[in-house]
């Protein structure tokens, strides 16, 4: 896999990659999860328009997973990474994130953040082997700005389910 900036006329390419990432949910009681329209383009083409989006293709150029990222107080967040299911387990959600921890040096950031899940396999505990630790409610780590994500997430109904805050301190260059 290659990884490169996204172009405007893939961008339903990733809410496909983004539906068929979300089914597995459904498997583990999650319909709700597997059902959640993904982001419409509009708002993928301000994260591609700003830079924050790429993609990790295939040999024919071909999309097959994707990230996208904010800046929360002074870290790169990842607000998403999708692989789709007949390129998982191969390490494409890895080098995208491996990708953004090497841009977010460039750009000084401290960290990379993210919420998700605890109890999916593919989630919390996938993020932990990436290097990431869960924030507890008290540490000092878990900033306003992640604070408002749970809230805004709690708020989208994410919270039927246990999910944390994870950060991954980034080693200066």
């Amino acid at each position: 896999m290659r990884i490169r900036a996204a172009v405007s006329a893939e961008l339903p390419l990733l809410q496909d990659i983004e539906r068929a990432a979300g089914e597995p949910f459904r498997e583990l009681g999650m319909a709700a999860i597997a059902d959640d329209d993904p982001l419409p383009l509009d708002v993928l083409e301000s994260y591609r328009e700003d830079g924050r989006a790429w993609v990790a293709v295939d040999l024919a150029d071909r999309p097959r997973g994707y990230l996208l990222t904010d800046t929360v107080d002074g870290a790169a967040h990842i607000e998403q990474v999708s692989v789709h299911p007949d390129v998982s387990r191969r390490g494409v959600g890895r080098e995208l994130i491996e990708y953004l921890a090497a841009v977010a040096r460039e750009r000084g950031l401290s960290a990379l953040t993210l919420t998700t899940f605890t109890e999916v396999p593919w989630n919390a505990p996938y993020y932990h082997r990436l290097g990431f630790r869960p924030l507890a409610k008290a540490d000092p780590e878990l900033t306003e700005g992640l604070r408002a994500i749970s809230a805004a997430e709690a708020a989208h109904g994410l919270s039927a389910w246990p999910r944390v805050c994870m950060r991954r301190a980034l080693a200066r260059p």
